[in-house]
């Protein structure tokens, strides 16, 4: 599927193309009138003529820059087309060859163009297959070299192409390159965590630099930071997926530094059912978003799967009965059935009068991709409690930071405290390798600090586990699973907004801080996420090493 821009670029290329091909079948054919030799254009039978092969070989077709146009018969002649670089010589060599055979020869002048679309079907360019990226260990500086070998070897017109299908193939969220005084370095963020995978050669960053600047419409010469978008289809074991891309540069002391974020765009992966949600918190999601008109907020940082959960929590409320609009910075993914709206925020639009505009097209569902103000925030919450669901993130690190942080916009407002419902922080989580982790015995310490965090589990919460006796996983390596982890898991702290939370937005309590709300939100049963992550490592999806990095 290509942009309109990709549309436009490729239109645009091509009629280069085919001015170039005019400029020289022109010039070939007034060559040839001058030398007193028959033109030919053949475009119309470059891919229909056939190959006449045995007659001369690739080597004699290459120096002397000629190809057999026909095998010749008793009607017509061994036909030949030159070019202006075939030597006179030759020609009056292969003149007396085929006369003392009793054989009539006949030249025509052909284009240097007609003359590489010959040969490339009578010496097909052969594919180069490259080495698959291999992701080094801690200290592995020997896979690095040969990575970097590898890219550094591939040719230029494939290096870029080359690097994204390969950051692809591993599953990478992100690729980073970085200048730096000698070298560029290339990482990659797979599974939440960052890589070093080669070391370039200046020249290559040129390359790559030139591919982001031709599809991404990002200059290479700019002093500001910029954003860009492109999309490629790749293929693979004969399937082909679309990977959505969005560019980000900004000049650093040695050039300019760009960090590639892969979209792998693939509509019914966006799905509640794969995100690996407890049933409990489950239930809590299924219970908020089946209401017609409310907030549900989304709250993390970069890369922790925020958009993938609200584009999952849209495609479960996408049926025939619904109208769902989204307002986006920029738009991730391309959802069927969705009205989706791009909002250029860098270009003077805003989330407060995109929203206010869709309202009046009388949406059931709607999808703010941040709040970022005070009018936003203001009027969300109005559509929210005026017959709309609406779903959007924020930038907190917690549900009661975020609570905490929406009351310091708005204000106390006994209106607006019914119209959050739902606060979801969430993070990503290496999982544990299924096959290969391994299950040890913790020492005291460690059973110790998993006791004092799952001390305060509610009443309600399910499946309870024995912190008298429990076990824990590692992560274990192999060829396969470098890093004894595969996948990420979803750590969600939940905050429903009941009556011991809405009494912070309607005034009932003066003393408003993060703390306080927390403390109030786990009174009604709410889990932190750190006890969620816990929880994940007693069920063996993760490691007590994992939550520390992440939470």
């Amino acid at each position: 599927m290509l942009t309109f821009s990709d549309t436009i670029r490729a239109m645009d290329e091509d009629k280069i193309q085919q001015q170039r091909r005019d400029h020289d079948e022109r010039a070939t054919q007034e060559r040839a009138a001058i030398l007193g030799v028959q033109y030919l254009d053949t475009r119309e039978i470059e891919k229909s003529l056939p190959l006449f092969e045995g007659i001369l070989t690739n080597e004699e077709m290459y120096k002397g820059r000629l190809v057999p146009l026909s095998a010749g018969s008793d009607a017509e002649p061994f036909r030949f087309g030159i070019t202006t670089q075939t030597p006179q010589s030759l020609m009056q060599s292969m003149l007396r060859e085929h006369n003392d055979k009793g054989e009539n020869v006949q030249f025509v002048l052909i284009s240097q163009s007609g003359f590489k679309a010959f040969m490339n079907r009578y010496d097909p360019p052969v594919e180069v297959i490259y080495d698959d990226i291999k992701i080094a260990k801690e200290g592995d500086s020997d896979t690095i070299s040969e990575v970097s070998k590898t890219l550094n070897s591939v040719g230029t017109d494939q290096v870029f192409d080359y690097l994204i299908d390969q950051a692809d193939r591993l599953g990478a969220s992100d690729i980073h390159i970085e200048n730096e005084r000698t070298n560029i370095r290339v990482r990659m963020r797979i599974d939440g965590a960052l890589h070093p995978v080669a070391d370039l050669a200046k020249e290559r960053y040129r390359v790559i630099m030139a591919a982001l600047s031709s599809r991404a419409n990002v200059s290479t010469a700019s002093a500001e930071p910029q954003s860009g978008h492109m999309q490629k289809e790749i293929t693979r074991d004969d399937a082909t997926h679309l990977l959505n891309m969005r560019i980000e540069t900004i000049p650093t002391l040695y050039g300019q530094d760009a960090v590639i974020r892969l979209f792998n765009f693939d509509e019914s992966l966006l799905n509640l059912d794969l995100l690996g949600i407890p049933d409990q918190q489950r239930k809590e999601i299924n219970e908020v978003i089946s209401h017609p008109r409310g907030m549900v907020l989304m709250v993390g940082p970069t890369g922790s799967g925020k958009s993938t959960t609200l584009y999952s929590i849209l495609n479960a409320l996408n049926t025939t009965d619904r109208k769902l609009i989204t307002l986006e910075d920029p738009i991730e993914y391309g959802l069927t059935g969705i009205s989706q709206i791009p909002i250029n925020t860098t270009g003077g639009q805003s989330f407060a009068d995109g929203l206010r505009a869709v309202l009046r097209l009388d949406p059931d569902v709607v999808m703010v991709g941040e709040i970022r103000d005070q009018d936003t925030a203001k009027t969300a919450i109005q559509a929210s409690i005026t017959g709309h669901l609406v779903l959007s993130s924020f930038h907190a690190n917690s549900t009661s930071a975020a609570f905490s942080r929406m009351i310091d916009l708005i204000g106390v407002n006994p209106i607006f405290s019914s119209a959050i419902r739902l606060v979801i922080a969430q993070r990503l989580v290496r999982r544990l390798h299924d096959t290969t982790k391994e299950e040890y015995e913790p020492d005291e310490a460690t059973k110790q600090y998993v006791r004092d965090v799952l001390k305060d589990l509610p009443d309600s919460y399910e499946n309870k586990p024995d912190l008298d006796n429990f076990k824990l996983w590692r992560p274990v390596q192999s060829d396969d699973v470098p890093f004894g982890y595969k996948g990420r898991v979803v750590i969600m702290e939940q905050m429903v907004v009941g009556e011991n939370i809405q009494k912070f937005l309607r005034g009932d309590v003066t003393d408003i801080h993060t703390e306080v709300i927390e403390e109030e939100a786990i009174k009604g049963g709410m889990l932190t996420l750190l006890q969620v992550g816990v929880l994940a490592a007693l069920r063996g999806e993760t490691t007590l090493e994992e939550i520390a990095r992440v939470i």
